[in-house]
């Protein structure tokens, strides 16, 4: 572990070098590059620094042993020190666990209504709301790309792009059924009912990581149309893009030319064809463990939402809080911590198995 931490610090401290040349600073590009891969050892190299400084304190006060004047003092200090050594050898442990090669990566997010009818529709736009209210406390930004509005609200099917600092390591545990239990606004007796919503998260995929040949897509053009087919636009700038050898079928009406619409629905499809690979790729080498949290499929329940006693569950980790009041506002912080602990847990007994 040691070796690999040296390797990390002498990595760290040549990128800082590189930083401060004037070639580097002139190169726009390079700066961001490079900045971004210090930003990701530095959590590293300043833990491991501390590590280190705790290793000295510890040899100082095992050498006041032999002082008779200073010997009790030194055992006082050397019992905090080795609880401290512990901790810190426990998070680098963590932090040198193998990264997610897709977690500094924005996220395309799919959301759709599914069992329940209308109030599956509307609990689509609830938590479509929620991931923009906690987006908004992250500093990202989020962008419709299509949006097919419900009659009586919310979406049938809504695409998005949220663009930020290490979106997909926050949001990926969120593929699933989301659950909704509440009374319906559109019912009159008073009943509880049960309703699901479906949410997909992707990793962008990059030109390099995944090539879509233009002779391998199908563009059809439309009028883009809000709910209950009223018009939003005068033109046919709605694009519906189909990839003929996955059958994998993309919309986007929400930007106002036909141009822009094809370059977000390429971009879309090329996060669903990455995503389609990346899980055939899993089965194939049989890399999918055992241990990881949830699989990823949009029928597999993970959270349930009961409103009448404002309590949210995440099934996959056996997770209850009684907010949900303040979750559905956006405040998913404490259940998103939860799973990264959860999932660095058991890539730990992974290790160790």
């Amino acid at each position: 572990m040691l070796e690999r931490l040296n390797e990390i610090e002498k990595k760290y401290e040549e990128l800082g070098n590189e930083l401060t040349k004037p070639e580097t600073l002139q190169n726009v590009d390079l700066l961001t590059k490079l900045s971004k891969e210090q930003r990701k050892l530095e959590e590293t190299v300043t833990i491991y620094r501390k590590y280190k400084q705790t290793l000295n304190n510890i040899k100082e006060d095992e050498s006041l042993l032999k002082d008779d004047e200073l010997k009790d003092i030194a055992k006082e200090e050397l019992s905090v020190l080795e609880v401290e050594k512990e901790q810190l050898e426990q998070k680098l442990e963590t932090l040198l666990l193998p990264k997610d090669e897709n977690d500094d990566k924005n996220i395309i997010m799919e959301l759709r209504g599914a069992a329940g009818g209308d109030e599956a529709n509307i609990f689509a736009g609830d938590l479509f709301r929620m991931y923009q209210k906690y987006a908004e406390k992250q500093g990202w930004k989020v962008e419709v790309v299509n949006a097919e509005e419900s009659a009586a609200g919310g979406f049938s099917q809504l695409e998005c792009i949220i663009k930020g600092d290490s979106v997909y390591s926050k949001l990926k545990y969120e593929s699933g059924a989301h659950r909704v239990q509440r009374i319906p606004t559109t019912e009159s007796g008073g009943r509880i009912h049960t309703s699901t919503a479906t949410v997909i998260v992707m990793p962008e995929a990059e030109d390099i990581e995944i090539e879509v040949k233009p002779e391998d897509i199908k563009v059809d053009v439309y009028r883009s149309g809000g709910a209950g087919g009223q018009s939003v636009n005068t033109t046919d700038s709605a694009v519906r893009m189909t990839h003929i050898p996955t059958g994998i079928v993309v919309t986007c009406q929400n930007e106002r030319s036909q141009l822009q619409n094809k370059e977000k629905a390429l971009q879309i499809l090329k996060a669903k064809i990455y995503e389609e690979e990346q899980r055939k790729k899993e089965e194939q080498e049989g890399t999918e463990r055992r241990n990881k949290i949830g699989t990823g499929d949009r029928s597999e329940k993970i959270r349930t939402y009961n409103y009448p006693q404002n309590r949210v569950t995440d099934h996959r980790i056996g997770l209850t809080l009684n907010k949900l009041d303040r979750i559905i506002e956006g405040e998913l912080e404490e259940i998103i911590e939860a799973l990264i602990a959860e999932d660095q847990k058991r890539k730990l007994q992974g290790n160790e198995d």
